[in-house]
């Protein structure tokens, strides 16, 4: 009997704790764009010291950063959610030192709050390719130190940033290559990234095509970073959103 009561009080008191609250930026702002110019200047997305900042961004966009997306191809929902005259800025800030992963968590719950944006996950075939780790094994090194990620430059033919972590550089080789890049390499942390690539048409691991004389990306990933790009062969995993406002809840 002794012991089924001390089991009905810890059940109980189980049954009773309430789940904690999912983290929140101590104060945001999401709000409309205002500006009307012809040429844009877009931030898809910054997060220094805890202050993240959006600017000129579709919900779209919002969206990619806040799942850490590689691809907007990625998201499956109405079309206006891509529609550039529903832009919007937004300004979050939390401590200083919250992770990069933790502030991500954060604007997707700002995103459910303010958007009341509701979505769920379907995997689904698509053309892509895999980032893997390849065969003769990782020669990128571990980032030292904490801090945000620092781009020292990205353009064509070269990519250097300090503590990168593999679903930014999916991200980054998405826009270089121009299509869906997704991180299969299972790895955690940031590295620092020098990448330097003849600016061509390599064919990625898996494909048919003639690789030309001058080494391309695709070979410089694996020399440089010990890394590989493959024909992706699994289904991908989407974004689907069911329900989404166009016009943010008030501050």
């Amino acid at each position: 009997m002794r012991r089924m009561a001390i089991l009905l009080v810890v059940l109980t008191a189980a049954l009773g704790q309430t789940a904690a609250p999912p983290p929140s930026f101590d104060v945001a702002s999401v709000k409309p764009s205002t500006d009307a110019g012809e040429l844009l200047n877009i931030n898809l997305g910054t997060a220094v010291h805890g202050v993240v900042t959006l600017r000129n961004t579709t919900l779209s966009e919002c969206i990619q950063f806040a799942y850490n997306l590689s691809s907007e191809d990625l998201i499956s929902g109405p079309d206006w959610l891509r529609d550039r005259k529903l832009r919007v800025d937004i300004e979050a800030k939390a401590p200083p030192v919250t992770p990069f992963n933790q502030l991500l968590l954060m604007m997707q719950g700002l995103l459910a709050e303010r958007f009341q944006l509701v979505l769920h996950h379907e995997p689904r075939p698509m053309k892509h390719l895999d980032l893997t780790v390849a065969k003769g094994g990782l020669k990128l090194v571990a980032a030292k130190g904490e801090g945000p990620s620092n781009r020292i430059y990205y353009g064509r033919g070269r990519l250097n940033y300090t503590r990168l972590s593999m679903p930014r550089l999916a991200l980054l080789l998405s826009r270089q290559l121009k299509q869906v890049v997704v991180d299969r390499t299972s790895m955690a942390g940031a590295y620092d990234v020098n990448l330097e690539w003849s600016p061509d048409e390599a064919a990625p691991a898996g494909s048919d095509a003639t690789e030309p004389a001058a080494p391309g990306i695709f070979k410089a990933i694996q020399r440089q970073l010990g890394l590989a790009l493959e024909v992706g062969k699994e289904p991908v995993d989407i974004l689907v959103v069911d329900r989404a406002e166009k016009v943010p809840i008030g501050n």
